[in-house]
């Protein structure tokens, strides 16, 4: 019974495969950029000593990735050590599959072809019954008025005309149109690109609900579009490089720091 609670345990699994390996926790951390104390909180089910599972998972691959491993198994474990259960997604496949069986159902495909042609048919007679446009009528501007002669201003007295002076031009009466401001593009997108410097664990999301989650190796590089916003999760923050719309970025933080929920652009403008 022990051995079977013992063959459970994410770390008795993860340990069996190092030490099958042959390789140490010193330097899986040099290479995975994970510390010491991390591995260790993994290989004895320290719960207590590990950040958010969201970080765990991503030590957890970046262990297998070192031995050479699949990490489906210690994610399964990983899960079952956190006592989440897999029951509302077994659940669900049943409705599923009776959706499809009522979608590629005969009778339900008929009615649907049925229903579009008849709609197609409503909306070919209502542009058939609507009647022409009447023609917009053409206005003619009226013609400008002549300004007065040079000669007839000149033999008014200006004794006649209070707040005239003589010999002074009349003023112009045409506003002095404002230059057009310069406009932002509408839907104009923002564009991230991350090189990474060292092997470093990066999740990035977008707002269309996209959500990339990845151990980057050194020298790879990565490109995001969104059109306000990225929330970033960076597991070495001295170990990349970040680009935001064609502007490098200042380093984030030291190697090995741990960065959550960083939002690119601030504010999400």
């Amino acid at each position: 019974m022990e051995q079977a609670e013992a063959a459970r345990s994410l770390g008795t699994y993860l340990r069996s495969l190092r030490e099958i390996k042959g390789g140490s926790l010193e330097e899986m951390a040099r290479s995975t950029r994970v510390g010491v104390r991390h591995l260790e909180a993994l290989e004895n089910n320290n719960l207590a000593e590990l950040p958010a599972p969201v970080f765990v998972r991503g030590f957890i691959r970046a262990y297998c990735s070192f031995l050479n491993e699949p990490a489906d198994t210690a994610l399964a474990r990983y899960r079952e050590l956190l006592g989440e259960r897999e029951s509302a997604e077994i659940g669900g496949a049943p409705p599923s599959r009776q959706a499809e069986s009522w979608r590629s159902s005969p009778v339900l495909i008929s009615l649907a072809l049925l229903a579009a042609f008849g709609i197609g048919l409503l909306a070919l007679n209502g542009i058939l019954r609507r009647p022409p446009k009447a023609p917009v009528p053409v206005v003619t501007a009226p013609a400008p008025a002549e300004a007065p002669s040079p000669i007839a201003a000149a033999g008014t007295p200006a004794e006649g005309r209070p707040g005239l002076v003589a010999g002074a031009p009349p003023a112009s009466t045409a506003a002095a149109t404002p230059p057009e401001s310069a406009g932002v593009p509408a839907g104009a997108q923002h564009r991230l690109v991350v090189k990474a410097v060292e092997a470093t664990w990066i999740r990035v999301q977008t707002d269309d609900g996209r959500v990339a989650e990845e151990l980057l190796p050194p020298g790879a590089t990565r490109e995001w579009t969104s059109t306000k916003r990225f929330v970033l999760t960076i597991g070495n923050a001295g170990g990349i490089e970040i680009e935001l719309n064609g502007r490098v970025l200042a380093p984030l933080g030291a190697r090995g720091a741990v960065i959550q929920r960083l939002e690119l652009p601030q504010g999400g403008s």
